[in-house]
């Protein structure tokens, strides 16, 4: 049995991740497997294996429980302010499962009901609930209405309920749901919405504060300064353009950001950063859209090293992945921004036809983010991927960024003064 795990985010209006919904499928290698072993499972493998802790990010969870794990205190195994209990029509209607809900209320415990519907037995124990999930995606196929959904929206909202608006995977389903009001959105559009509107890319001000310390150093460290830039897709893209265009005029291109380093040297590196250090304003790009560009990155890169014959190397699958999220930072088709870059015509056909092998990769992870677990093992399958080891690199991939992320705070002003005072000294000085 291998067990599939991975985390959603759920947003704000103001587009800040308050928590991650935990989604999970079990392979059934059994006809008579049931739902509460599985479930059980997935938490074990969650809270022991998977590191909990590190996955999370220090956000709570929004995790479906079955009304036995209910009854058994699983939830327990959590502490009141990491979780969000799930509940779905079958623990609803079961009797026990309603008394062991207002329990977990008494003791500390968010509840979130998953599919509100307009029926009595969800009045009956909506004094409990903090969150009513509403599904948005059966809008516009002809499950259900917009006036329809509208309604569950305007009844959750006069119990005074918080609304999530979850499979968001369209502009039109992420637009209906700000038009309705819903407090948070969760679903594959939720990163679009991320997006700065602007029409060109911003630098995370406090990875960019790092990479000037970096280089402002007597003798740069040029492995520190490719982590650095390989975790902000805005630079690196910034980095590929500015290496590869005619100005270099080279007859091979750089393919890794490595590779552009090399290239263009720490001298020159010193003046990009000098000019970019102009342009840093207040504010700048979501910091989840970078999250979303640098972990799929990862996952890609490491996937590609358990795949025979891929036509691009582990650094290329890397940049495969980051600049997936170059249309969404950019605000234009992706096609335009790739045609600016010249990275291997694999990743970009990959990116714009999600086809061939390194289109495949692409379907994967995306499939996987999104929690389709069938496609997922469909391209694995295509790819010659081992599913045992799936995974556990999208688990090792996640605590990756986040204890990278959690290193990004910004450089003390003593040390960042110095750094900028160094680099103007040094420019002035040419």
């Amino acid at each position: 049995m291998e067990t599939y795990i991975v985390r959603q985010p759920i947003l704000d209006r103001s587009k800040q991740v308050i928590a991650y919904e935990i989604l999970y499928k079990e392979d059934e290698s059994s006809l008579f497997q049931q739902r509460d072993s599985r479930v059980a499972n997935a938490i074990e493998e969650f809270l022991t294996e998977l590191s909990s802790e590190s996955f999370l990010g220090g956000k709570a969870a929004f995790l479906t429980f079955t009304p036995n794990l209910l009854m058994k205190n699983i939830p327990k195994m959590f502490s009141p302010d990491r979780l969000v209990i799930q509940i779905e029509d079958n623990s609803i209607i079961h009797p026990v499962a309603q008394k062991m809900i207002y329990r977990y209320k008494k003791q500390g415990y968010k509840l979130a009901i998953r599919d509100f519907e307009f029926s009595p037995r969800y009045f009956s124990i909506m004094d409990a609930v903090d969150y009513v999930k509403v599904n948005f995606g059966r809008v516009g196929n002809g499950l259900l209405s917009e006036s329809s959904l509208k309604n569950v929206v305007d009844i959750a909202h006069s119990f005074g309920k918080q609304v999530v608006a979850y499979q968001v995977n369209s502009p039109a389903a992420r637009d209906l749901a700000q038009e309705l009001s819903c407090e948070f959105t969760q679903g594959t559009c939720v990163a679009e919405q991320t997006a700065s509107k602007v029409h060109r890319v911003d630098h995370m001000q406090s990875n960019f504060f790092q990479l000037m310390v970096a280089v402002a150093r007597d003798e740069p460290d040029v492995e520190e300064i490719t982590q650095i830039i390989s975790r902000d897709v805005a630079l690196a893209f910034s980095l590929m353009k500015l290496v590869n265009s005619a100005y270099f005029a080279l007859c091979n291109r750089a393919k890794s950001i490595q590779q552009a380093l090399v290239i263009l040297g720490i001298g020159q590196l010193k003046q990009w950063i000098y000019l970019l250090s102009f342009k840093q304003e207040s504010g700048g790009t979501s910091e989840e859209l970078i999250k979303t560009s640098f972990l799929r990155a990862t996952f890609c890169q490491e996937l590609a090293k358990h795949i025979e014959s891929l036509p691009i190397s582990s650094a290329e699958a890397y940049m495969l992945g980051m600049f997936s999220t170059l249309d969404q930072l950019m605000e234009l088709p992706l096609d335009m921004v790739l045609a600016e870059l010249p990275v291997a015509q694999e990743i970009k056909e990959a990116l714009l036809t999600k086809e061939g092998k390194c289109g495949h990769l692409y379907q994967l992870v995306l499939c996987y983010e999104s929690a389709d677990w069938g496609q997922m093992t469909h391209y694995a399958e295509l790819l010659g991927l081992p599913m045992n080891i799936i995974t556990q690199i999208y688990f090792d991939s996640v605590e990756s960024v986040n204890a990278i992320w959690s290193t990004l705070l910004k450089p003390g002003q003593a040390e960042t003064e110095q750094a900028a005072e160094a680099l103007e000294q040094e420019m002035s000085s040419k």
